[in-house]
């Protein structure tokens, strides 16, 4: 089941109106984490929703997660990321041009491939360690991404492959790397990779980010 968060009346004019964003899960499943980071982005005034590509199943351990993610299927996961896509424009009203995106590793892939459909109502999209080879040329986001230092999951050939493509088909894009972390630094669930500094400031930016172009 999808998790939908909406800013309080006070907040915005309209609690159903608004700027949105989508909250892709990393291969760890809609856990309380980004069900919290729902929570936080509402108490910035964002409609939130992030859906359940697990339908309830969460990983603690990384072979779990493993064998959830080879589960997935393909066709699947996209119809319901665009379908999720769709819903959330649809709350924030028809004055709102564009949604945010943000994805984390499982999530991040999945976020840059919504981000390249040229149909997809994307404006701004924010990824965590997370690259794909892609076309972005029929794309209408704005990018930025926040990569740990030292990762296993994340080669530097493939952000360099990330750079290069979004720079060929002239999308704006921003790139961070933050000393002394490792994949999942911004996830505080993780206690051998979080790194409260770096997701401070990583939450800082992608905040400041997704305000200026929603």
């Amino acid at each position: 089941m999808n998790y939908l968060v909406k800013p309080q009346p006070t907040m915005v004019q309209n609690a159903t109106s608004g700027k949105g964003v989508l909250v892709l899960h990393a291969w760890w499943g809609l856990n309380d984490f980004f069900k919290g980071l729902c929570d936080r982005l509402g108490k910035e005034g964002f409609i939130a929703l992030a859906p359940d590509l697990y339908h309830g199943a969460t990983a603690s351990t990384i072979a779990e997660a493993e064998k959830l993610r080879s589960k997935l299927k393909r066709d699947t996961v996209m119809q319901e990321i665009s379908q999720a896509a769709r819903e959330l424009h649809d709350l924030c009203g028809a004055s709102q041009p564009g949604i945010g995106l943000i994805g984390f590793s499982l999530g991040g892939f999945w976020a840059l491939w919504l981000a390249e459909q040229k149909a997809t109502p994307a404006a701004a999209t924010v990824v965590f360690y997370g690259t794909r080879n892609g076309e972005y040329t029929e794309s209408h986001s704005a990018f930025q991404f926040h990569f740990a230092e030292t990762d296993e999951y994340v080669s530097a050939s493939g952000i360099k492959k990330q750079q290069k493509s979004l720079k060929a088909a002239g999308r704006q894009a921003e790139f961070y790397t933050y000393p002394g972390t490792t994949h999942w630094f911004f996830e505080n669930d993780r206690p051998e990779a979080y790194h409260p500094q770096a997701a401070g400031l990583a939450w800082e930016r992608s905040l400041e980010f997704l305000k200026a172009h929603l």
